[in-house]
């Protein structure tokens, strides 16, 4: 019988008509598991829009919302009993593990010393200390989230400089801030249709790139208008995207030389160490971006700056008119933010957890090249500390182009519910898995255990 052709270059190697019937077993399968998440998606349905908190929690693929009762460390409790050993991790907001002791324990003392106040606490010094000598920057603020950090600092660059421009890389993804939602296709900066309600045009001030390409970011930075670069060290959320070597040691002195300002977005390659990959790397950031996994999970980011820029955003405050700056929310430096921050800083983010992570995640990738070798899928495989990713392309990718290219979002939601109904969780999109402190050696071998079967299950028959 003639195997057939694959529609797609992702699918090379697979049976994708047997791969349609083990997805519609696995949807049943999911059905049959989850009974009270069932029931509890059709009440949401009732009064929340699209039947979910947010829009996106219906990215996983699954015939409908799989309800959490509980996590804890690396496992995650739906409301039907499953536990699922956790790898998504809450896309890195729970990457120090879920409920970690130390913040657990100081959002109890928090409790009942109150929540907010829009004032400054003890925490609150000790965290900016805590942040200093952990990622060299000396002064830092705070916000809600890594959305809302990116936009700051970007306001902050941008009235320090007089200069309106943001130069991002194809295919990133900074939060929700507007400015970055701006591809290129077919080369042309193309505002992305998918942004909804968006009535500016994006075009007019942000400026787009590949990544690893210095001839296009010297050109773009040398028209001198350019506030700042705006970029995760290593592309992420398009799948992952390393910088080739010696790409930012030349980007740093491009940067400098056409009197722009390096933001670096460590939100997701924190995993890289205790210091991000930045400081991993020698990457000298004017400044630094960090969200959801600073406070162990509870909503907040930090964004620190360099002296120099310290001072010009300094200036730039006390000259301009009194008012509003459009800067910061009632809510941010809470007290509780602040003592999850201090916590997770000083007692979850550290070395030894560090150490432990880094090696369960070698395991991890190296578990998964070899199970794509011995099934003859020619995908990649790419590991950033704890953070590890395979793609549907037989080499990493270079830029976002490419990234976007060996995306496949149907073959993506086959294999992540394949996992979950064998009790194993990674993120809904691409095929990013994280470990954290508690992950084990049996997770991870769990893990590639239901990934050997779930390819099993769908590649093509050998040929006689």
């Amino acid at each position: 019988m003639k195997t057939p052709t694959p529609s797609l270059p992702s699918r090379t190697g697979l049976d994708w008509p047997r791969a349609q019937a083990f997805l519609a077993r696995e949807r049943d399968s999911y059905a049959a598991r989850n009974p009270h998440s069932a029931a509890l998606a059709a009440q949401a349905r009732q009064h929340l829009l699209f039947g979910v908190p947010l829009h996106w929690m219906n990215d996983w693929g699954t015939p409908f919302a799989l309800h959490v009762s509980h996590a804890s460390g690396a496992e995650v409790t739906d409301v039907d009993g499953n536990a699922l050993v956790d790898f998504c991790l809450g896309d890195t907001g729970a990457m120090f593990g879920h409920a970690p002791a130390p913040v657990a324990a100081a959002l109890v003392r928090q409790a009942t010393r109150g929540y907010t106040t829009m004032l400054a606490t003890a925490d609150a010094a000790a965290v900016g200390s805590l942040l200093a000598e952990r990622f060299g920057l000396p002064f830092w603020q705070f916000a809600l989230s890594a959305t809302d950090a990116n936009r700051y600092i970007v306001r902050w660059i941008r009235a320090a400089t007089g200069r309106k421009k943001l130069l991002v890389f194809n295919g990133c993804y900074h939060g929700t801030i507007e400015d970055v939602f701006v591809d290129l296709i077919d080369g042309r900066p193309t505002q992305r249709d998918s942004l909804l309600g968006q009535v500016h045009d994006l075009t007019e001030h942000t400026v787009v790139v590949e990544f690893n390409d210095l001839p296009a970011l010297e050109a773009a930075l040398a028209q001198g208008d350019v506030a700042c670069v705006l970029a995760e060290p290593v592309m992420t959320n398009i799948g992952m995207v390393l910088p080739e070597p010696g790409f930012w040691e030349a980007a740093q002195a491009l940067i400098r030389q056409h009197g722009a300002w390096l933001v670096m977005d460590e939100t997701h390659t924190i995993s890289t160490g205790p210091g991000g990959y930045a400081r991993a790397h020698g990457i000298e950031a004017d400044a630094l971006v960090l969200g959801k996994p600073v406070g162990g999970g509870v909503p907040c980011a930090v964004y620190g700056m360099s002296e120099r820029l310290a001072e010009r955003a300094v200036k730039a405050k006390q000259d301009a008119p009194p008012g509003h700056s459009g800067i910061g929310t009632t809510l941010t430096g809470n007290m509780l933010a602040m003592a999850a921050m201090r916590a997770t800083l000083g007692e979850v983010m550290t070395p030894a957890a560090y150490g432990h992570m880094l090696a369960v995640s070698a395991r991890l990738a190296d578990g998964i090249r070899q199970t794509l070798a011995r099934h003859g899928l020619p995908w990649c495989v790419t590991q950033v500390g704890a953070r590890t990713e395979f793609q549907f392309c037989p080499e990493p990718p270079r830029n976002g182009s490419e990234a976007g290219q060996a995306l496949d979002a149907e073959l993506e939601h086959l294999i992540h519910l394949g996992l979950l109904n064998r009790g194993v969780m990674i993120t809904p999109f691409h095929n990013m898995m994280l470990v954290c402190p508690q992950t084990t050696e049996a997770h991870v071998d769990r893990l590639i255990a239901a990934l050997d079967e779930v390819i099993t299950q769908i590649k093509a028959p050998a040929v006689p």
